[in-house]
């Protein structure tokens, strides 16, 4: 079964993380260094190796909603990455996404605490994904269950 990867693109960080094979779970996978490695390869050889069928991109909202500072660089990568890649690329909101990847880390033991947090965020950002998309599933079913109901 396919799996769904998350992105949480920075100028010089870009966070990985991946689902389960049954969407439900998502966790870190790497950070790629984009001075280091072309992250338009690299992503495209873990769609490969975690058998894809979808990217969630973080999109970089301000808290009131509206479209932030880094969301024109944000597509600009996206758009370089639709044209390497076969598969969907979604935008999702990651409002607060590296705040509470920071909570995280800080929970944490001590030695534990000292790496960067982008492929937390993209964690975080891509279980938001998956539970929206749980629940968008579980209110379908239950409509359905409502209208067998009325039958």
């Amino acid at each position: 079964m396919a799996r769904s990867i998350g992105l949480d693109i920075g100028g010089r960080r870009i966070g990985v993380a991946v689902s389960d094979s049954a969407k439900i779970i998502a966790r870190p996978v790497e950070i790629i260094d984009r001075r280091r490695a072309n992250p338009l390869t690299r992503i495209a050889a873990l769609i490969d190796e975690f058998q894809a069928d979808e990217i969630i991109i973080g999109y970089p909202y301000n808290a009131d909603g509206t479209v932030g500072d880094q969301a024109a660089q944000v597509r600009q990568f996206a758009e370089a990455l639709r044209a390497r890649v076969a598969v969907p690329l979604r935008y999702y909101d990651e409002r607060f996404s590296t705040s509470d990847a920071q909570e995280i880390i800080a929970s944490r033991r001590r030695k534990d605490r000292a790496t960067a947090d982008d492929d937390i965020a993209a964690a975080v950002i891509l279980q938001r994904y998956l539970d929206e998309r749980i629940e968008q599933a579980d209110s379908a079913t239950d409509a359905g269950r409502n209208e067998d109901e009325r039958l």
